[in-house]
């Protein structure tokens, strides 16, 4: 009978301590976030939604090797010798067309590995943290300039380009073992 008894406020006991925190509580005024119109200040160095400065990338594909879900995903073209692409905001002169650079936000895992390795420090995690869609291709981010017709386009000029200093090359050379002496006594 006596066990019956110490059960009984043993369980009683240990109400009161897990209702202990309840009735702190219970006489305080509650504070609520009223989260869509006030939002918690984040920390500094929280990692959110990765966004590319893509004016400042000299798509030296650095995030990309550094990235351990390959959610980056980055394409260049090599600049024709005429055009000048421009300097970033770092001072690094840029040589290539970045024709593609997509992030998959769906796959990233928000570990920040590629923003560190970045020389000119174009890609960074943004304080915004809400990109929810119902549509799983809308988050992947298209950060380039170009269209895929004019990235196809800036690609086939690339390749002509190649193709006629290729023919420049080949041209004096043929000449060269056309004119050469030795050539014409060995054909005889």
């Amino acid at each position: 009978m006596r066990q019956y008894f110490k059960n009984i406020f043993v369980a009683i006991w240990t109400i009161f301590i897990g209702l202990k925190l309840t009735f702190k509580h219970l006489f305080v005024r509650a504070v609520t976030i009223q989260y869509p119109d006030v939002k918690l200040k984040l920390p500094d160095r929280a990692r959110n939604r990765l966004y590319v400065n893509i004016d400042d990338c000299i798509g030296c594909r650095q995030c990309e090797m550094a990235c351990p879900v390959d959610c980056i995903t980055i394409e260049t073209v090599k600049a024709l010798p005429n055009e000048d692409l421009g300097v970033t905001s770092t001072g690094h002169k840029k040589r290539l067309w970045v024709t593609k650079f997509d992030i998959d936000i769906s796959k990233c895992c928000y570990c920040g590995l590629c923003v560190y390795p970045c020389p000119t420090e174009c890609i960074y995690m943004t304080d915004v943290y809400e990109f929810s869609e119902y549509n799983r291709h809308n988050l992947i981010y298209h950060f380039s300039n170009f269209t895929p017709e004019e990235a196809e386009l800036k690609k086939k000029e690339v390749e002509q380009f190649e193709l006629e200093q290729k023919m420049k090359k080949a041209k004096p050379a043929e000449q060269v073992t056309v004119n050469n002496p030795e050539n014409i006594e060995k054909k005889s």
